[in-house]
């Protein structure tokens, strides 16, 4: 009689330990590393360059296309990895973005060329969905592309894009029907959508940096889009069906980022337990030793749990193309938000005055792990989604 075997294959142990070695290989100058990120919202370099000698940036991609074909699963479980030693790398969920939608939506010709140089790490996406005057409801976005023979025009603005400015391409989605042309054929509201990679440094393409805080290693950007050229051959998937590649891409997005909170949260919880073991106020008893700080540690380290099983289940569901793949992916990602936001509120609270000197990267980080209850979806939104469509509930908004 078979049943729940919750070990992991030899060949996600192996993706593991290849992430602790380069680890290793990184740590004397992880100091530096943790200042250009969280201080100087620079990611290093050299960390992306052994992301990808190792294998770690093509996970998702084939062998066939240069990848290694380890899944969402393998790309989570490397990612936590580097989120344990405060490396997360935004640009590795962007970048799991852009190979799936080709992945899953490109054609062979597309696949043959994005895919290869996306392994590598030769080839950076960022990812351009969000509008000012849209946020959460993505039909109502205003970004144009327009089609005139084998070329769209891109008009329209896009915010909160990140890393913009160290990108090669962004994947962006644009309107290719108006609103009131898929009323007037009678299509679904997700029918209109395109998604397009569009060249990083095109012509008309302006990029406007954002005074935010938040994402750990890279900037922010307003970009507006003026009759920008985007090859034919560079949308990715059917003309106007868009939204179902797209959605190929957002789930593994929440995905990712669930892995990284969790990572983090083990990141803040061991720098916290090492100070509870040997600050001491009264006497010689160190304040690890009083259960007004021993009870909310366990308590991050039971949610922690709870979420990194949750994330692998999504991941799991996701490679294997399953259809509640998607409701998964929401629920890791607003469980791993939650969890990420105590455990760092904990560890501020643990290490008391210490912990807002910004040395330590706990005060950065509040903010980095917030961003995550709010965007991509906020928390709100995934409730009213697993309400509706999962538990059967009348729609709410």
């Amino acid at each position: 009689m078979s049943g729940l075997d919750f070990n992991l294959s030899e060949e996600q142990e192996m993706v593991i330990e290849t992430a602790r070695r380069l680890l290793r290989t990184l740590e004397p100058r992880r100091d530096q590393h943790l200042q250009m990120i969280y201080e100087e919202q620079q990611f290093p370099e050299e960390v992306w360059e052994a992301m990808a000698e190792a294998g770690l940036l093509g996970a998702l991609i084939p062998v066939e296309y240069g990848g290694t074909g380890l899944g969402l699963l393998g790309m989570a479980l490397a990612l936590e990895e580097f989120a344990r030693h405060g490396l997360p790398n935004g640009f590795c969920v962007l970048g799991s973005m852009a190979a799936m939608a080709v992945l899953r939506g490109g054609t062979p010709a597309q696949k043959a060329q994005w895919l290869p140089a996306i392994a590598a790490g030769s080839c950076k996406c960022a990812f351009a969905i969000t509008e000012p005057d849209a946020g959460t409801n993505t039909f109502r976005m205003r970004t144009k592309a327009l089609r005139d023979g084998e070329t769209y025009r891109l008009s329209g603005s896009k915010g909160w894009i990140t890393g913009a400015d160290v990108a090669d391409f962004i994947l962006v989605v644009a309107r290719t029907l108006t609103e009131a042309q898929i009323e007037a054929q009678g299509l679904p509201r997700s029918a209109g959508l395109g998604l397009f990679l569009v060249d990083a440094n095109a012509r008309g393409l302006e990029k406007q940096r954002m005074n935010t805080i938040g994402l750990e290693g890279y900037r922010q950007f307003m970009l507006y889009f003026d009759e920008v050229e985007v090859p034919v051959a560079q949308r990715i998937g059917p003309e106007h069906r868009g939204a179902a590649v797209l959605f190929q891409a957002l789930n593994p997005e929440r995905i990712l980022i669930a892995a990284a909170l969790v990572g983090l949260s083990e990141f803040v919880l061991t720098k916290a337990v090492a100070y509870a073991r040997e600050r001491k106020v009264f006497g010689e008893t160190p304040i690890g030793a009083y259960q007004g700080v021993q009870h909310p540690l366990a308590r991050v380290k039971i949610a922690q749990e709870a979420t990194r099983l949750l994330t692998y289940k999504a991941a799991w569901l996701f490679d294997r193309e399953a259809p509640e793949a998607g409701h998964y992916a929401d629920m890791a990602k607003h469980m791993a938000s939650e969890l990420a936001i105590a455990a760092v509120d904990t560890a501020l609270q643990t290490h008391g005055g210490s912990g807002f000197v910004r040395d330590q990267h706990l005060i950065d980080l509040w903010t980095s792990v917030r961003l995550f209850k709010t965007a991509p979806l906020n928390n709100e939104m995934i409730l009213n989604q697993l309400a509706e469509h999962l538990l059967g509930l009348p729609r709410s908004y």
